[in-house]
Protein backbone atom coordinates (compact mmCIF):
# COMPACT_ATOMS: atom_id res chain seq x y z
CA UNK A 1 0.00 0.00 0.00
CA UNK A 2 1.51 3.28 -1.06
CA UNK A 3 1.52 6.55 0.85
CA UNK A 4 -0.22 9.31 -1.11
CA UNK A 5 -0.55 13.06 -0.88
CA UNK A 6 -3.85 14.36 0.41
CA UNK A 7 -6.59 12.86 -1.72
CA UNK A 8 -10.08 14.31 -1.89
CA UNK A 9 -13.59 12.87 -1.81
CA UNK A 10 -14.53 10.18 -4.29
CA UNK A 11 -10.94 9.60 -5.39
CA UNK A 12 -9.92 8.90 -1.76
CA UNK A 13 -12.88 6.56 -1.25
CA UNK A 14 -11.97 4.58 -4.38
CA UNK A 15 -8.38 4.33 -3.17
CA UNK A 16 -9.55 3.07 0.25
CA UNK A 17 -11.84 0.58 -1.47
CA UNK A 18 -9.03 -0.77 -3.65
CA UNK A 19 -6.70 -1.11 -0.65
CA UNK A 20 -9.37 -3.00 1.30
CA UNK A 21 -10.08 -5.32 -1.64
CA UNK A 22 -6.37 -6.10 -2.08
CA UNK A 23 -5.56 -6.65 1.60
CA UNK A 24 -5.69 -10.04 3.27
CA UNK A 25 -5.52 -8.36 6.69
CA UNK A 26 -7.78 -5.77 8.33
CA UNK A 27 -6.71 -2.17 7.70
CA UNK A 28 -7.05 0.25 10.61
CA UNK A 29 -8.66 3.64 10.26
CA UNK A 30 -5.44 5.16 11.58
CA UNK A 31 -3.39 3.48 8.84
CA UNK A 32 -5.82 4.56 6.11
CA UNK A 33 -5.82 8.11 7.50
CA UNK A 34 -2.02 8.22 7.45
CA UNK A 35 -1.85 6.83 3.92
CA UNK A 36 -4.34 9.40 2.59
CA UNK A 37 -3.12 12.30 4.71
CA UNK A 38 -6.51 12.94 6.35
CA UNK A 39 -7.93 12.45 9.84
CA UNK A 40 -9.26 9.15 11.12
CA UNK A 41 -12.72 10.75 11.36
CA UNK A 42 -12.64 11.46 7.62
CA UNK A 43 -11.88 7.76 7.05
CA UNK A 44 -14.83 6.78 9.29
CA UNK A 45 -17.09 9.01 7.17
CA UNK A 46 -15.63 7.64 3.93
CA UNK A 47 -16.22 4.05 5.03
CA UNK A 48 -19.79 4.95 6.04
CA UNK A 49 -20.40 6.37 2.55
CA UNK A 50 -18.90 3.28 0.93
CA UNK A 51 -21.12 1.03 3.08
CA UNK A 52 -24.17 3.15 2.20
CA UNK A 53 -23.28 2.62 -1.46
CA UNK A 54 -23.50 -1.13 -0.90
CA UNK A 55 -19.84 -2.04 -0.44
CA UNK A 56 -19.50 -5.06 1.92
CA UNK A 57 -17.05 -3.47 4.35
CA UNK A 58 -17.02 -4.77 7.90
CA UNK A 59 -15.51 -2.85 10.81
CA UNK A 60 -13.75 -5.19 13.24
CA UNK A 61 -11.69 -4.55 16.35
CA UNK A 62 -8.59 -4.95 14.15
CA UNK A 63 -9.69 -2.64 11.35
CA UNK A 64 -11.77 -2.62 8.20
CA UNK A 65 -12.24 -5.72 6.05
CA UNK A 66 -13.73 -5.99 2.58
CA UNK A 67 -15.93 -9.07 2.78
CA UNK A 68 -15.73 -10.62 -0.66
CA UNK A 69 -18.01 -13.50 -1.54
CA UNK A 70 -16.21 -15.97 -3.77
CA UNK A 71 -16.09 -19.60 -4.73
CA UNK A 72 -13.72 -20.10 -1.78
CA UNK A 73 -16.09 -18.49 0.71
CA UNK A 74 -17.20 -20.82 3.46
CA UNK A 75 -20.63 -22.08 2.54
CA UNK A 76 -22.22 -23.36 5.77
CA UNK A 77 -23.41 -20.94 8.42
CA UNK A 78 -25.57 -21.00 11.52
CA UNK A 79 -26.38 -18.90 14.57
CA UNK A 80 -25.59 -20.36 17.98
CA UNK A 81 -26.63 -19.25 21.47
CA UNK A 82 -23.99 -19.43 24.16
CA UNK A 83 -23.50 -18.33 27.75
CA UNK A 84 -20.31 -18.01 29.76
CA UNK A 85 -18.35 -15.70 32.02
CA UNK A 86 -15.89 -13.11 30.66
CA UNK A 87 -12.96 -15.26 31.79
CA UNK A 88 -14.12 -18.01 29.38
CA UNK A 89 -14.22 -15.79 26.28
CA UNK A 90 -10.85 -16.83 24.84
CA UNK A 91 -11.57 -20.52 25.43
CA UNK A 92 -14.98 -20.25 23.71
CA UNK A 93 -13.47 -18.49 20.69
CA UNK A 94 -10.45 -20.82 20.50
CA UNK A 95 -12.84 -23.78 20.56
CA UNK A 96 -14.68 -22.42 17.52
CA UNK A 97 -11.68 -21.43 15.41
CA UNK A 98 -9.87 -24.69 16.23
CA UNK A 99 -12.65 -26.50 14.33
CA UNK A 100 -12.09 -24.31 11.27
CA UNK A 101 -15.04 -22.09 12.09
CA UNK A 102 -15.11 -18.34 11.45
CA UNK A 103 -16.85 -16.34 14.18
CA UNK A 104 -18.48 -13.59 12.15
CA UNK A 105 -20.12 -11.59 14.93
CA UNK A 106 -21.55 -11.39 18.42
CA UNK A 107 -25.16 -10.41 19.10
CA UNK A 108 -27.08 -9.54 22.25
CA UNK A 109 -30.61 -8.37 22.92
CA UNK A 110 -30.67 -5.01 24.73
CA UNK A 111 -33.88 -4.02 26.58
CA UNK A 112 -33.89 -0.52 25.02
CA UNK A 113 -32.02 -0.80 21.73
CA UNK A 114 -33.13 -4.29 20.72
CA UNK A 115 -30.60 -6.45 18.89
CA UNK A 116 -27.00 -5.19 19.06
CA UNK A 117 -24.40 -6.79 16.80
CA UNK A 118 -20.64 -6.44 16.83
CA UNK A 119 -18.52 -7.66 13.92
CA UNK A 120 -15.72 -10.04 14.87
CA UNK A 121 -14.53 -12.00 11.78
CA UNK A 122 -12.27 -14.25 13.87
CA UNK A 123 -10.75 -17.05 11.79
CA UNK A 124 -7.84 -18.39 13.82
CA UNK A 125 -6.07 -18.24 17.19
CA UNK A 126 -4.05 -15.19 16.16
CA UNK A 127 -7.28 -13.28 15.46
CA UNK A 128 -8.65 -14.35 18.85
CA UNK A 129 -5.41 -13.29 20.59
CA UNK A 130 -5.56 -9.85 18.94
CA UNK A 131 -9.24 -9.47 19.91
CA UNK A 132 -8.58 -10.41 23.56
CA UNK A 133 -5.53 -8.13 23.69
CA UNK A 134 -7.58 -5.21 22.30
CA UNK A 135 -10.29 -5.82 24.91
CA UNK A 136 -7.71 -5.59 27.68
CA UNK A 137 -5.69 -2.71 26.19
CA UNK A 138 -8.76 -0.57 25.60
CA UNK A 139 -10.43 -1.72 28.82
CA UNK A 140 -13.53 -2.47 26.75
CA UNK A 141 -16.52 -4.49 27.88
CA UNK A 142 -17.93 -7.50 26.11
CA UNK A 143 -21.44 -7.05 24.72
CA UNK A 144 -22.42 -10.18 26.65
CA UNK A 145 -21.87 -8.28 29.90
CA UNK A 146 -25.18 -6.56 29.12
CA UNK A 147 -27.01 -9.90 29.19
CA UNK A 148 -25.37 -11.86 32.00
CA UNK A 149 -23.13 -13.73 29.58
CA UNK A 150 -25.86 -14.80 27.13
CA UNK A 151 -25.06 -14.01 23.50
CA UNK A 152 -25.31 -15.28 19.95
CA UNK A 153 -22.67 -15.81 17.28
CA UNK A 154 -23.06 -16.24 13.56
CA UNK A 155 -20.52 -18.90 12.68
CA UNK A 156 -19.53 -20.31 9.32
CA UNK A 157 -17.37 -23.11 8.01
CA UNK A 158 -16.66 -25.03 4.84
CA UNK A 159 -18.69 -28.03 6.00
CA UNK A 160 -21.70 -28.83 8.18
CA UNK A 161 -19.48 -31.39 9.96
CA UNK A 162 -17.17 -28.63 11.21
CA UNK A 163 -20.18 -26.72 12.58
CA UNK A 164 -21.53 -29.87 14.29
CA UNK A 165 -18.14 -30.66 15.85
CA UNK A 166 -17.65 -27.08 17.06
CA UNK A 167 -21.13 -27.05 18.62
CA UNK A 168 -20.45 -30.40 20.30
CA UNK A 169 -17.22 -29.02 21.78
CA UNK A 170 -19.07 -25.95 23.07
CA UNK A 171 -21.73 -28.24 24.56
CA UNK A 172 -19.02 -30.30 26.32
CA UNK A 173 -17.45 -27.09 27.68
CA UNK A 174 -20.85 -26.02 29.05
CA UNK A 175 -21.13 -22.90 26.86
CA UNK A 176 -23.82 -23.90 24.34
CA UNK A 177 -27.43 -22.95 25.14
CA UNK A 178 -30.03 -25.34 23.74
Amino acid sequence: MMHVNKVFGEERRQLILSWLKESDQPLSGKLLATKTNVSRQVIVQDVSLLKAAGEPIVATSRGYVYFQESANTKSCATVIAVCHQEVDTANELYTLVDYGVTVKNVMVEHPIYGDLTGSLMLKNRRDVDVFIRELKTKEASLLSELTGGVHLHTIEAETEQQLREAKAALRTAGYLLE
